[in-house]
């Protein structure tokens, strides 16, 4: 099953006309909208191409500018992923070496609560 989000934009002017075919249209689910034209859906499929054919359904309604797809989830991509993530270590190897020098060890996650001041330093040093 995919499930893909879509936003749908049309002119303030034929806003209500577009809705009403959204709301009525079955090939997807209204979720919300704003004055400015921009509608939010879903689709849903089997696969990639019975969503391909739905969005192209919404990009078919009179006035609608673009429908893009902004977000997608495929069932078939997280079951993979959650067997990658089973079958890995939760912790990396490198971490659990004795040898290791923590201080050599570099974080690349969030900058928010990254040490950047201690990084520079490190490389500096090690120039």
């Amino acid at each position: 099953m995919n499930i893909s989000s879509i936003v749908v934009q049309t002119l303030p002017k034929f806003l209500d006309t577009v809705l009403e075919e959204i709301k009525s249209c079955k090939a997807c689910d209204y979720h919300m909208h704003d004055e400015k034209g921009r509608i939010i859906i879903t689709i849903e499929g089997e696969n990639v191409n019975q969503e391909l054919e739905k969005l192209r359904v919404i990009e078919a309604i009179p006035h609608v500018i673009s429908a893009d797809m902004q977000m997608a989830y495929s069932e078939d991509e997280l079951n993979e992923n959650i067997d990658v993530l089973k079958n890995s270590d939760a912790v990396p190897s490198m971490l659990n070496d004795e040898n290791k020098d923590p201080n050599k060890i570099i974080y690349n996650g969030d900058l928010k609560k990254k040490d950047i001041y201690g990084f520079a330093k490190h490389l500096e040093n090690n120039k």
